[in-house]
């Protein structure tokens, strides 16, 4: 088996199908792709937990699945709890609003099954009152989801995105990275820049904002670098 094959069948238990034919056509396309994903995903400034479940949430705020839940196998498998996951889905409703949360169910069941949960599963036309009411079951930080329901029915956006990004099971500093991420995915330049301003005043470093660029490349193609190298300091 080559080094991509066996690569991508530690990460996903299986080689993907879309691994399997990139090697199939061009064997040296898929040991470049291997490479540029390994380096990407190693442990830095960011852990290899940390930039699955950032990729997690990035996908829900682009509004694409498929990728979505492949991180929420990476992310659980790096230790992740179903809290965290939780806050990872809800938060970019403040990038993609209801069509982002509606998403994320598929991320939230899959990592249920992955682990052995059982849960009720709600319809994924569901209102975002209605998901946020649903994940409240799995969290011990129902305070939090109860701020953004509040912030909702006071159809205040300001008191909305000061909920989303308070710290509970996570930090609002690595929120403040998955809203600038999921911009910076959807190729959005000026917005990538101010959230990335955002996230420089709370002290994260640097190497953090470059190494959240590096997974966005993996998700959204070199577009993505493009977005997030303007917001970078230069050294």
């Amino acid at each position: 088996m080559s080094k991509g094959l066996d690569y991508f069948k530690k990460v996903y238990d299986t080689v993907p199908g879309w691994v399997q034919k990139m090697h199939d056509y061009n064997p040296d396309m898929l040991d470049h792709y291997t490479a540029l994903r390994s380096a990407a995903m190693s442990d830095g400034a960011l852990s290899v937990k940390e930039k699955d479940i950032l990729l997690v949430g990035m996908n829900a705020g682009r509004f694409y699945a498929r990728s979505m839940v492949y991180h929420t196998k990476g992310a659980i498998d790096g230790g992740a709890t179903i809290e965290e996951l939780i806050e990872y889905l809800v938060v970019p409703m403040l990038v993609g609003g209801e069509q982002a949360l509606q998403i994320s169910l598929q991320s939230f069941e899959y990592a249920c099954e992955y682990t052995g949960k059982e849960i009720d599963v709600i319809s994924h036309d569901s209102s975002p009152e209605e998901i946020l009411v649903y994940y409240k079951q799995f969290t011990n930080e129902k305070a939090y989801l109860q701020q953004i329901l509040e912030a909702m029915a006071e159809q205040n956006e300001t008191a909305l995105s000061a909920a989303l990004l308070h710290s509970a099971k996570v930090s609002t500093e690595m929120k403040h990275l998955l809203i600038t991420g999921c911009y910076t995915a959807r190729l959005q330049n000026a917005q990538t820049e101010e959230w990335a301003k955002k996230t420089r005043a709370l002290n994260v470093e640097e190497a953090k904002l470059a190494e959240l660029g590096y997974t966005c490349l993996l998700t959204a193609g070199i577009p993505a670098w493009f977005e997030i190298s303007d917001a970078l300091m230069a050294k």
